[in-house]
């Protein structure tokens, strides 16, 4: 029997409309799930290389200028150089306090609050606060122009990034280039000569002072390979296609640049930590590697770089992008030899055992010892002689301050933050695991406010005299 047209009609309407409701239901599904949060970068890429650099492009006016409208409002970044201080190959250091105080408040005033009491009244300085990634949500190794320019005049390749800039001052930087002291050879103190190392002239500089292990180390800490940002395929963030980084891009001459990044073991991306690059000068007497001491050689740590800290903490990606695996016995061996003869610089007025000589310090810088071992408790953290104790410690700074999100960064808490060595301090400003100190006068009133030690003003002053003697 004939099923009547209308049935028909109705029975087509019926199914058009359940299937049209399931597509929904699907796209809707999908949509969602794909809103999910998830731990792993996007291997496929929807968007073309010419339309990603053109939309970018576009937005890093805007990102800029809100990045350094932030550190404008946070600091005085003038170029203020201490009287007859430098560091060791001749740059002025860096004086004074550059975090700026809520209005009508004084560091004594500051002092004498409850950690609940600043936090109730949004007091705490907003330099003191996790500082930014300069395009947080987008994140990745962000170099200073000056390193850039060089890298490009010596091997023609260009760290630009299209879609952001560095954003600090060059004068609140490290000086450029970094001298480089062996602990193998200190009797030729400098060895660097005045030049950036790189691919292109290690050989020459290190040939008859290192053996052929560690000459080879340093040919691969010079060489580049493919990173997250700096690669060949159509999601990275240079126009050209990229050869990659070196380990020295960011370690240059095996101390810093102040090359800034994103910590790969923390998700979501707003709770990632900012970076700034340490020195690798002493990792001879370091114990524990990585943002969260989870290395525990430098070994470890090398392999850990090319394997997955390049890409963002993400080995999926790292496969699609060219991932560098090093061979444990020799290449990884190499590298780490090399790193471990990087020595601190000299100081000349510690004695064997890190403290100060009495007949060569002032007696500004001896208070000031007096104070770091004494009344500011810095040396349970720092002990001498190298000023590390290799372990991670919890300021507990959420104390101080409401959560809030900062231009992508979700400011909560900084969590459990490795103890670096203070040795040659004065060498590597800024400060604090993410750059937000600038001067060694921050990092004091930090450490003063966040313990609860109380010091003096004249206590401070002599605790950054004994400081830049490391």
């Amino acid at each position: 029997m004939r099923t009547p047209p209308v049935r028909r009609y109705l029975g087509l309407v019926t199914t058009t409309v359940l299937v049209t409701l399931s597509v929904a239901i699907a796209l809707s599904l999908t949509q969602a799930w794909a809103e999910q949060p998830s731990s792993y970068s996007p291997v496929v890429i929807k968007e073309s290389l010419d339309t990603t650099i053109a939309r970018m492009s576009a937005e890093k006016p805007a990102i800029m200028q809100r990045q350094m409208d932030l550190l404008k409002e946070r600091y005085d970044l003038a170029d203020r150089a201490a009287d007859s201080v430098t560091m060791s190959r001749g740059k002025a250091v860096q004086a004074g306090i550059r975090v700026r105080l809520p209005a009508g408040m004084t560091w004594e005033k500051l002092a004498a609050m409850k950690p609940e009491e600043i936090r109730e009244k949004g007091l705490f300085p907003k330099g003191f606060l996790p500082l930014p990634h300069p395009n947080h949500s987008e994140g990745g190794m962000v170099f200073p122009q000056h390193h850039i320019d060089e890298i490009k005049a010596q091997e023609d390749r260009d760290l630009t990034r299209f879609d952001m800039d560095y954003d600090l001052p060059a004068h609140l930087l490290p000086e450029y280039p970094p001298a480089i002291f062996l602990t193998t050879r200190p009797d030729l103190g400098d060895v660097s000569q005045g030049k950036v190392v790189t691919i292109m002239n290690y050989y020459e500089l290190f040939n008859g002072i290192l053996n052929p292990k560690q000459l080879e180390g340093l040919r691969l800490l010079v060489t580049p390979f493919p990173q997250q940002q700096f690669n060949q395929t159509e999601d990275r963030r240079s126009a050209r296609p990229h050869r990659g980084v070196t380990c020295f891009d960011c370690h240059v001459n095996g101390h810093t640049n102040a090359t800034t990044h994103l910590v790969g073991d923390i998700r979501p991306q707003e709770f990632r930590h900012g970076l700034d690059t340490p020195p690798l000068r002493g990792v001879n007497v370091q114990r524990l590697f990585g943002s969260q001491r989870g290395l525990k050689t430098i070994e470890d740590f090398t392999e850990f770089e090319q394997r997955a800290a390049y890409f963002d903490g993400d080995p999926v990606i790292a496969t699609k992008k060219g991932v560098n695996v090093l061979d444990r016995g020799s290449q990884v061996h190499f590298m780490a030899e090399f790193q471990a003869l990087l020595d601190f610089p000299p100081a000349p007025k510690l004695d064997v055992f890190g403290r100060l000589d009495p007949d060569k310090a002032t007696e500004s810088e001896l208070r000031g010892e007096a104070v770091f071992f004494g009344k500011s408790r810095c040396a349970e953290c720092h002990p001498a002689p190298y000023y590390t104790d290799n372990f991670m410690h919890n300021m507990r700074t959420e104390r101080f301050f409401k959560p809030q999100m900062i231009n992508g960064r979700m400011a909560s808490a900084d969590g459990p933050i490795k103890t670096f060595p203070l040795r040659g301090l004065k060498d590597s400003p800024p400060y604090l695991h993410d750059r937000r100190l600038l001067t060694i006068e921050d990092t004091v009133e930090f450490f003063s406010l966040v313990t609860g030690v109380k010091l003096t003003e004249q206590e401070k002053k002599d605790l950054v005299a004994f400081l830049r003697c490391l």
